[in-house]
């Protein structure tokens, strides 16, 4: 079990337990970052879960030109270090260009690697050279053992704190799968592994130009992560997600995640005691 223990400010790091990464998909609202965050702090605390909070503060891949990509990247990045110093958490976003790296790195702690970008060397570079914490999500068409050689850029430009964290691979043209196996195999690169279980559950490329997705598999899907051992899970939520002004139909709705949490807890203490 790797920790993320590297991410300045992160609690909990000695419990045994998985990480979390969680948060709504994007910045829509000061009010929506902090209802999330104010849940989420509570829940983890209550327990023992290391918790980042994760919201992209811009959408730069969306299907259709008239879709939200977000509030303004000034004041979104400004509620995310709003979130950072009122909760006293590491809070993530993605970066989608080498000229993103050092602005977001100036707000977050972690900076995220989209999938669709991981084998850009010149984004992977700008993020390593920040000195911050990169997680590099695998791209959809990219095999696990070929993460090696996304790590390796990093590495190179002198930073070793790093996150691997799959979203599913393409099967077919609008819908992703998650192959377990991958998930064991990156743990070979003895770095932190995480499963993003409601962006796996995505389908993508739509005739509405809009990502559908099963929400309904989130539980499924975590659990079936925690029993294999990953090291962390990443989940967006949502207070309203039908509401939500991006990944709508693939958040966790939040209320719903204390159970689930619960749940993936007493996964991960079992798998402890088979362990000892």
């Amino acid at each position: 079990m790797k920790t993320p223990d590297f991410i300045p400010g992160l609690k909990h790091t000695n419990t045994g337990n998985f990480f979390l990464i969680a948060g709504p998909c994007v910045i829509e609202s000061k009010d929506l970052c902090f209802e999330v965050a104010e849940k989420i702090v509570d829940i983890t605390d209550k327990l023992g879960i290391p918790y980042i909070f994760k919201s992209s503060y811009k959408k730069a891949n969306r299907s259709k030109l008239d879709s939200f990509t977000g509030i303004g990247d000034k004041s979104a990045l400004e509620i995310l270090r709003n979130v950072k110093k009122h909760f006293n958490i590491p809070v993530l976003t993605d970066i989608h260009t080498v000229e993103e790296a050092y602005f977001a790195s100036q707000y977050a702690d972690v900076l995220q690697i989209p999938a669709f970008l991981c084998r850009q060397t010149d984004l992977l570079i700008a993020a390593a050279k920040t000195g911050k914490t990169v997680n590099i999500k695998k791209g959809q068409f990219l095999a696990p053992e070929s993460m090696k050689f996304v790590i390796e850029k990093i590495m190179a430009s002198g930073n070793n704190k790093i996150i691997i964290t799959d979203r599913g691979t393409m099967f077919g043209y609008n819908d992703l799968i998650v192959d377990f196996r991958g998930l064991a195999e990156m743990k070979k690169f003895k770095f932190p592994v995480v499963l993003d279980v409601t962006h796996s559950l995505q389908q993508p490329n739509q005739l509405s130009g809009i990502s559908g997705g099963k929400p309904e598999l989130i539980e499924t899907m975590a659990r079936a992560a925690i029993a294999i051992g990953v090291d962390g899970i990443f989940i967006e939520t949502h207070p309203e997600p039908m509401l939500a002004k991006s990944d709508a139909s693939n958040m966790l709705k939040l209320n719903r995640l204390d159970n689930l949490l619960e749940k993936l807890v007493k996964i991960r203490k079992t798998i402890l005691d088979l362990e000892d």
